[in-house]
């Protein structure tokens, strides 16, 4: 080739080149992020199980079987749907924004830690925002009433999402990564934290009073949210973060304990609570179409 064309081609080249490493680099992130979310999945999950079994906090009113069955199947139905749909996962989607200078923290220098701290904290904003909208807007609620069907509260309750909410909340993330340039490193930890608390906290465990009174200064604990869950709507409409508490106390939705004590207090929907409505996967499937 002669020497005038090599010159030509080296700008074509470099670009290829730089795409080539930039879908490498998604792709070994996406690898990483894989290995990593279902390490700490599994591990906060045995520790859950195994926790609610030593230290319950309330006895089941319906079989645990049963219950876990539906709702693990369910989980797994998602995690097959988000990677069939969205395969660059929020970490890759992260990598391609900076790819291509999208977001607040592509467009100012920012201290890499800073970046990372404040993405953590504005996603988990995001988060506790659009829970407020899944029980503010009915065509929302009917989606998100999947989750409060359950008769009970566990660790499996904690991934027992529609699919249709599932979808939903992948593509408002997957915006808020846009829009903050959040850095890859910054998603992947708060996917894990997110993943972690949700499982913390919807588990059916019991802690020392003074340790819960400790950590409810800071986190969601399983008391905080299982006034969430609660049958009476304003106990239901409180209690909406999933990680920091200090969004409820700011936007003033936290309430400290259900009206009826832990132990008294109803779990789930006050219009269902047939259990083959509620608990069995199909009929979770169909919820969001019933009257």
């Amino acid at each position: 080739m002669p020497s005038s064309a090599i010159m030509h081609a080296m700008p074509h080249l470099g670009r290829h080149i730089r795409i080539t490493k930039q879908t490498a680099n998604i792709f070994t992130m996406i690898e990483n992020e894989i290995a990593v979310r279902l390490g700490f999945f599994f591990g906060i999950f045995l520790l859950m199980a195994a926790w609610e079994i030593h230290a319950p906090k309330r006895a089941l009113t319906v079989s645990k079987l049963l219950r876990w069955r539906s709702n693990l199947t369910l989980t797994l139905l998602n995690s097959i749907l988000l990677r069939l749909l969205f395969p660059i996962a929020g970490t890759g989607m992260a990598i391609y924004a900076q790819s291509k200078g999208w977001g607040l923290f592509n467009w100012i220098e920012t201290p890499s830690w800073l970046a990372v701290i404040v993405s953590i904290l504005l996603l988990d904003l995001v988060i506790y925002w659009q829970h407020v909208m899944m029980h503010a807007f009915p065509v929302l609620w009917r989606l998100h009433r999947a989750h409060h069907a359950d008769l009970d509260i566990d660790v499996t309750t904690g991934a027992r999402f529609h699919p249709f909410e599932m979808l939903l909340s992948m593509l408002i993330k997957f915006a808020a990564i846009t829009l903050l340039g959040a850095p890859a490193l910054a998603v992947l930890i708060f996917e894990v934290i997110l993943n972690a608390m949700a499982m913390f906290n919807h588990s059916n465990i019991r802690l020392p009073a003074a340790l819960d009174q400790g950590l409810r200064k800071l986190i969601v604990t399983p008391d905080v949210h299982r006034v969430h869950h609660s049958a009476i709507s304003q106990e239901m409409n409180s209690n909406f973060g999933f990680n920091l508490v200090i969004w409820d106390k700011l936007f003033r939705t936290y309430r400290d304990q259900p009206q009826a004590g832990h132990q008294n207090m109803t779990i789930g929907l006050r219009e269902w609570r047939d259990t083959a409505i509620c608990c069995r996967f199909i009929n979770i499937l169909i919820i969001p179409f019933r009257k």
